[in-house]
């Protein structure tokens, strides 16, 4: 994976200025240094400047970038940021259309398939990416992001301008971008935060190019549009062809995304997802003589403080011993310390340049860390639950009945923490509800559909366009931050798609959570781990995380200077740290509760005071 950055300019040369420009375009592409740090480049020529950071993955030799390639006189310029799992197929096809290829990289292959195809290579992809390529022919520029947002794409029209970056921070770098928070930012901290609208960006004026989207700037416009979304169609094959067809789909994208050049593992929690890639993982190693490494992630002391819950049943660590003697991988345990879990909070912010899901980041912050020291590739069973109805809130009638979004029920938590005068100029409650009506509009449906279908399909649809691109998100940033690159095979859009329209009582085959998902993985899994019943990403259990939180949080409202005060209700957070612990009221999700508020308060002191974030009400 790598970090692509640039800006075009329609209304002048710059090559006239090449040093400044130079300059400028070098230091967006530095700010992402940790996303490629192993070779950099720029590219400027008339109306576009370039900048790249990459890691090595495929092709170290041949696949450097910025990319160019010079056909009838013209030289097409690629940067990009991704990886492609069914290059060959696609570069066979462009060979016998006559192309020659000069490495074995996939990012050849992504240039030739634009110049071939234009604006439709992105029908051929099988993969994860954020593209800009400059067409000399039409002087213009073609941007585009995967089907799901595995790979992040920002971008922002200021004055004559158009810049992007693979993150914010390659946007802020640029000397004529000033970080600013308006009241519709502060909505999107407060009212959704830590997941973002699909499109928006926070910052005032900077926006995400949303998955599944392109853009086509030239010198009269700035043309986004969605390319690709999910499509609503009848099911027509029965339980067993439907088994079939997933553990194909499934275990054909766990294949595709185990190509390297570059040592590669899997992420083990013992649970069902991350099992069943890393036992069709440790297969395929094997066949090539190679044994699979895998890890594991916890806290220190964990063991002590456990106390097992219909929201967390069990401890992973029985489960991924009983995985690790079944495929018989390379296993690393990792811990993280209390003290480490709270530090790592400033640098999760640092990575995605907002606050996000507080100890859930800085968690995978410091285990990625560790990770990076042996491998540079790992697979991750991220956006299964999504995708096959693992959350409990694809069951709870309450959801069914209630126009609002599953991972986020208890609304008033958010404001009640909110300074009164601050609370009465957000439109918080609207600009929250908007954006879920919003969301609405765009779900595929059949005119077939019975009522309760079309809300399991709105359920779904909220899922994967808001829940998983906010896992995926934390996930892309966490582990780029240590030029760590993770792929995610259940978010493979072939795969998706076909669920998409896969009736709810096959998923719940037997009344059980995934049950199709468990019986497409029969065979290759020991049937306690096929059977275990889910348990999220873990969490610390020590009562000494959540006091250190406080003190910290605490030591912020008594400093007269710190940023925050302009925010929030000091008295009010003031009065739920001096009571109970309350475990029980959910901010975000399953994993996000009062301690994680706690920790996302201290998130959004430091970012605003490390960015200099100006707010503007």
């Amino acid at each position: 994976m790598c970090g692509i950055a640039g800006y075009l300019d329609f209304t002048r040369n710059l090559s006239d200025e090449y040093e400044k420009n130079y300059k400028i375009v070098k230091s967006m592409g530095n700010a992402l240094t940790h996303r490629g740090p192993d070779s950099y480049g720029e590219y400027i020529t008339n109306h576009a400047a370039f900048a790249h950071r990459r890691l090595v993955v495929i092709d170290p030799a041949g696949g450097a970038q910025p990319m160019k390639k010079k056909i009838n006189g013209y030289e097409y310029v690629l940067v990009y940021n991704g990886e492609l799992y069914n290059t060959d197929e696609i570069r066979n096809k462009l060979i016998h259309k006559g192309y020659q290829f000069f490495s074995t990289s996939d990012t050849e292959v992504v240039l030739t398939a634009y110049i071939e195809y234009g604006e439709k290579c992105v029908d051929e992809f099988n993969g994860i990416y954020g593209i800009a390529i400059w067409d000399p022919v039409k002087e213009a520029c073609f941007l585009c992001r995967d089907r799901f947002g595995v790979k992040p794409l920002f971008y922002m029209q200021k004055d004559n301008q158009f810049l992007f970056a693979s993150e914010i921070k390659g946007i802020l770098a640029n000397p004529e971008v000033s970080p600013v928070i308006d009241k519709y930012g502060l909505c999107e901290i407060f009212g959704l935060g830590p997941a973002r609208t699909p499109g928006c960006g926070v910052y005032e004026g900077i926006h995400e190019l949303k998955p599944g989207y392109a853009a086509y700037v030239d010198r009269n416009r700035s043309n986004i549009y969605c390319y690709w979304s999910l499509i609503a169609e009848e099911h027509t094959d029965n339980y067993e062809q439907t088994v079939e067809k997933t553990r194909f789909l499934l275990f054909d994208a766990i294949e595709r995304q185990l190509v390297s050049d570059v040592p590669i593992c899997t992420l083990l929690s013992g649970g069902v997802d991350s099992s069943i890639v890393s036992a069709v993982a440790a297969n395929y190693q094997r066949k090539k003589g190679l044994t699979l490494d895998t890890y594991s992630f916890d806290f220190v002391d964990n063991k002590k403080y456990f106390k097992a819950s219909n929201f967390q049943p069990s401890e992973d660590r029985p489960y991924v011993d009983i995985m690790v003697n079944a495929i018989r991988s390379n296993h690393k345990y990792l811990e993280c310390e209390t003290v480490k879990l709270a530090e790592y909070l400033k640098d999760a912010v640092l990575a995605k340049d907002l606050p996000g899901m507080a100890d859930v980041d800085s968690s995978l912050f410091y285990f990625c860390r560790e990770i990076k020291k042996n491998h540079t590739v790992c697979l991750s069973g991220e956006c299964a639950d999504e995708v096959f109805g693992g959350y409990p809130w694809f069951r709870d009638k309450e959801i069914y009945d209630r126009n609002a979004f599953p991972w986020s029920k208890n609304f008033d938590f958010r404001k009640e923490i909110l300074d009164e005068d601050v609370l009465e100029q957000l439109p918080l409650e609207e600009y929250v509800n908007e954006q879920y009506e919003n969301t609405l509009k765009l779900v595929a449906k059949l005119e077939s559909d019975s009522k309760e279908v079309r809300r399991q399909r709105e359920i779904s649809y909220l899922n994967t366009a808001w829940f998983m691109t906010t896992l995926l998100d934390r996930k892309d940033r966490m582990t780029m931050a240590s030029g760590l690159e993770v792929r995610v095979p259940f978010g493979d859009h072939r795969l998706i798609q076909y669920l998409y329209n896969v009736p709810w009582e096959y998923k719940y085959r037997r009344q059980e959570v995934k049950g199709l998902l468990r019986d497409s993985a029969k065979g290759i899994l020991p049937d306690e781990v096929l059977y275990r019943k889910k348990s999220p990403y873990p969490k610390t259990y020590d009562p000494a995380y959540e006091n250190l939180l406080k003190k910290t949080l605490k030591g912020i409202l008594r400093d007269p200077d710190a940023p925050i005060h302009q925010l929030v209700n000091e008295a009010r957070i003031e009065a739920l740290m001096n009571q109970e612990s309350d475990l029980g009221r959910p901010w975000f999700g399953q994993l996000m509760a009062t301690p994680q508020m706690y920790a996302y308060l201290i998130e959004i002191n430091f970012w605003l005071e490390h960015y200099d974030v100006q707010i503007k009400l």
